[in-house]
């Protein structure tokens, strides 16, 4: 028995390693689609659960993800990085990249699963923007996609008593997005705080974001502040771990 097992992960674990070679040297570049179960039986003359397992021990080294019904992908490999002094930079003109932009080089992004809605702020968006409970916010979610895939879900929350009837109550703020618009309500965004976090996701962050078992968050809660030091924006980013490198400067 202890024979049959050791010769079972020589196996599984010899498939993984010629696949994994093959990644490395360019055969499957990033986005391309692995072999299918079967094809792959056939050519090693192994078991579905082997080549399952060579299979996993890729996903769990994060080097792939899958696609239910679809198959086996190989990840990209080159992280977003996420600078956030240069993504918030007051001195922004119209000929600047987006916020967005300044994260990604060659890929495309998408947005989806866009609602905008008024409703009762949770506990700590109270607290952080001063209002008295039960207090009302206009929140504003959405989930961000890089080639297809996701990386990435926000919430952001305004006072109620503060966007009521601004374009930031629509799906689409306008030209110059939510701070041109907090900006023309006399609440220019003068400073930020960023929290971060790290956590193990709950199951609908999970299938939205697509993420494989074991595959942590991390989760930054950004707050906006006027010259007088009101806060008027909390939002909440929840970012698939694996795809991003946060990256920080400051002066020594």
């Amino acid at each position: 028995m202890a024979e049959a097992g050791s010769a079972y992960r020589v196996k599984f674990r010899g498939i993984a390693d010629e696949l994994r070679t093959a990644i490395s040297c360019g055969k499957y570049p990033p986005g391309a689609r692995l072999p299918g179960e079967n094809e792959l039986m056939e050519r090693h003359g192994a078991a579905r659960m082997t080549v399952r397992a060579a299979l996993e021990v890729l996903k769990n080294e994060g080097l792939t993800w899958s696609r239910r019904g679809s198959g086996v992908y190989v990840r990209d490999d080159r992280p977003i990085r996420r600078n956030s002094p240069q993504r918030l930079r007051g001195d922004r003109s119209a000929s600047w990249p987006s916020r967005w932009e300044t994260d990604l080089t060659g890929r495309t992004l998408t947005i989806d699963n866009v609602e905008v809605a008024e409703e009762q702020a949770p506990h700590y968006v109270a607290r952080v923007l001063g209002l008295h409970e039960p207090a009302r916010v206009w929140a504003r979610r959405r989930r961000n996609l890089v080639d297809g895939h996701p990386v990435m879900l926000s919430v952001s929350y305004f006072p109620a008593s503060l966007v009521a009837g601004s374009a930031l109550t629509r799906a689409n703020p306008g030209p110059g997005g939510v701070y041109a618009r907090l900006r023309e309500l006399g609440k220019p965004a003068a400073a930020f705080r960023e929290e971060i976090r790290a956590r193990m996701p709950r199951g609908e962050e999970a299938k939205a974001l697509r993420l494989e078992p074991g595959t942590p968050l991390v989760v930054i809660v950004r707050t906006a502040f006027t010259t007088t030091g009101e806060a008027i924006e909390v939002t909440e980013m929840t970012l698939d771990a694996g795809s991003y490198v946060l990256e920080y400067e400051f002066p020594a």
